[in-house]
């Protein structure tokens, strides 16, 4: 189970490494014409009302919001890489960073589920309160599989002494 979170990290890194060097490609650029075309290179409908939104939401961004997106999308891919790679290697660090990281993006996940329902945003948030789960519980195991081997090893050595 560690591997499939691990690569679901990595994807979403992946994503948003893809993402983030989109943002900074339309720096300084005609965000309406790069979209435009674009659209036409994937043969999506001139006419559809998400090509017309997202060229609404992308002209009416600046340059320095842009960049700021961009760094940010960097960072949080990096945060990923860092939980993926980390759970893929199976070391405990990487599974803490994972549940303090993401406990501490749920309650924004259901603050824009809420505002903006969308079958998208429930399943990530369903995704990502299974890994939580599963990660917590993997890692109270740990904890006791550890103090026994711990207590059965101090057991000998207090009958000796």
């Amino acid at each position: 189970m560690l591997i499939a979170i691990a690569v679901f990290k990595l994807l979403k890194a992946l994503l948003l490494i893809v993402i983030g060097f989109g943002l900074h490609h339309l720096l300084h650029r005609d965000a309406e014409e790069i979209v435009r075309h674009w659209a036409h290179a994937v043969r999506v409908d001139p006419d559809s009302h998400y090509l017309h939104a997202a060229i609404a939401k992308l002209t009416g961004v600046s340059d320095r919001k842009l960049e700021a997106l961009s760094i940010g999308t960097f960072l949080y891919a990096a945060l990923f890489l860092t939980e993926g790679i980390g759970l893929m290697l199976k070391k405990r660090w990487a599974e803490y960073m994972t549940v303090i990281s993401t406990s501490g993006l749920l309650p924004v996940e259901v603050y824009e589920l809420v505002v903006r329902p969308h079958l998208s945003k429930v399943v990530l948030l369903i995704a990502n309160l299974l890994i939580v789960a599963y990660l917590i519980a993997s890692l109270y195991r740990t904890r006791r599989r550890t103090a026994a081997v711990c207590a059965t090893a101090a057991t000998p050595n207090a009958l000796q002494g």
